[in-house]
């Protein structure tokens, strides 16, 4: 089966493709889109409009799943789609740099995109790396081996996201804690690989009160592990469990991540879309906690505005990204200074700590989502969303898309450079067959 896109005639399977799509994109005036559909979010401290026109895109590379998990945006029809042809997810990611450009986060997801077939999940990622999209693999991991994440480094990988919490409901394991044997492993599968490792949560009422602990977990791993993310239970998709019971909210669960952290975190510093979807804050891991050393909205803001065009790939490293900013600060010498007087007072506050733990420090983020009901869309909410699915028609917000999810997934699909339609249910194409033999027969 050929996987590459019949542009790929001359160079490297990509590079011609990519001149063409990026040269075609003007990021004035999508960033000038995103600042208009912010409207009153976009503030000084907000990154969408400035640094990027959107947070993430989801692509779903198949709805087929290996668990069953009593908290799940899959639909019941899920099951019964056969995955889309690879013609039309190539043609999705042209569509993510057309609408939101070079340099987009593009999370590779499903059901688990694992069960894709190895070679096409290779030539996925592979090709949104190769147009200059940022790749992400999105999985409970149980398919997921060391030799995998090898090879999805090699084809230009840029993250790899874990999820694991006790809605998938896995024998043996019946607290969060016991999970940490699950977590250690994939953990240690990444380990040493040029890629972010992010751990995702469902908060849900049986770990509400675990999260501290797991929190825990994260920073003494932080040397591996870069990002955990808390998603709070809502009522969507196939899962058994409804809508979340009244402890669970966005501000108690900021609350039990804070106290994993054993220091209070500043979660308002930095905006990502709508600040009742998504919060977000970077810490340092010291001896055992996680400090929130990015407190201050008004110096960040004028971050945003002097460094907005200033662009890296986490794959180069820190210590190269570092140096990309540095580079910046020599052309605007007053922030030399500026982060000086900045970040040596917050290091001398946790002095004993850095003292403690031997000089030890790694960089972890913070991150929760705060998905809406299915019956209770705030369309303002929709509106400023960070979080989009790439559909058939166009990119959608991640929240109405789990709320209408059989809407996107079951249409059939005309295949471009041809005349093939895929049809995602086998009983359409059987239906098809039949109205073609039938057809030929009158004829």
């Amino acid at each position: 089966m050929n996987i590459e896109r019949k542009v790929f005639t001359t160079g490297k399977p990509g590079q011609s493709r990519a001149s063409e799509l990026n040269s075609s994109f003007n990021i004035n005036t999508a960033l000038e889109k995103t600042r208009k559909r912010m409207g009153q979010f976009f503030k000084g401290n907000q990154i969408l409009g400035r640094k990027g026109t959107i947070g993430c895109v989801s692509l779903e590379i198949t709805q087929r799943c290996n668990l069953d998990c009593s908290l799940c945006y899959l639909s019941e029809s899920s099951a019964l789609v056969t995955d889309m042809p690879i013609e039309e997810l190539y043609r999705r990611l042209d569509e993510i740099i057309n609408v939101y450009g070079p340099g987009t986060n593009v999370q590779i997801s499903g059901g688990d995109p694992t069960l894709r077939d190895k070679t096409e999940l290779l030539a996925i990622v592979s090709y949104a790396r190769k147009i200059g999209l940022h790749p992400a693999l999105f999985t409970n991991g149980k398919k997921c081996s060391r030799e995998l994440l090898e090879e999805l480094s090699e084809a230009g990988l840029s993250d790899v996201a874990f999820h694991v919490d006790l809605t998938q409901n896995l024998k043996g394991y019946e607290t969060e804690e016991d999970l940490n044997e699950l977590r250690s492993e994939l953990i240690e599968r990444a380990r040493g690989l040029p890629l972010l490792v992010v751990f995702n949560t469902t908060v849900h009422e049986s770990n509400f009160r675990e999260i501290p602990a797991v929190v825990e977990f994260f920073i003494k791993n932080s040397d591996v592990v870069g990002m955990a993310s808390f998603q709070l239970q809502a009522d969507t998709g196939r899962g058994i469990l409804h809508q979340r019971p009244e402890p669970i909210s966005l501000e108690t669960v900021q609350a039990k991540v804070s106290q994993g952290a054993r220091n209070p975190l500043p979660w308002d510093t930095i905006l990502i879309g709508h600040p009742k979807c998504h919060t977000y804050v970077p810490t340092l891991a010291v001896n055992g906690k996680a400090f929130g050393i990015i407190d201050d909205a008004l110096i960040f803001s004028d971050f945003l505005k002097d460094f907005s065009d200033v662009t890296h790939d986490r794959r180069e490293g820190p210590m190269k990204i570092a140096w990309t900013y540095l580079k910046k600060c020599i052309r605007h010498p007053q922030w030399i200074l500026r982060t000086l007087t900045y970040f040596l007072p917050r290091i001398w506050k946790i002095k004993k700590d850095i003292i403690a733990g031997k000089g030890r420090t790694n960089k972890i983020s913070f991150f929760i989502q705060n998905f809406m009901d299915k019956d209770n869309l705030d369309s303002e909410r929709i509106d400023a969303c960070s979080f989009m699915v790439m559909t058939k028609e166009g990119p959608v917000s991640m929240c109405k898309h789990n709320a209408n999810r059989d809407d996107y997934i079951l249409q059939p699909i005309q295949i471009e450079d041809g005349d093939k339609t895929f049809y995602p249910l086998s009983s359409d194409r059987k239906l098809e067959s039949v109205m073609v033999e039938a057809k030929t027969l009158v004829n």
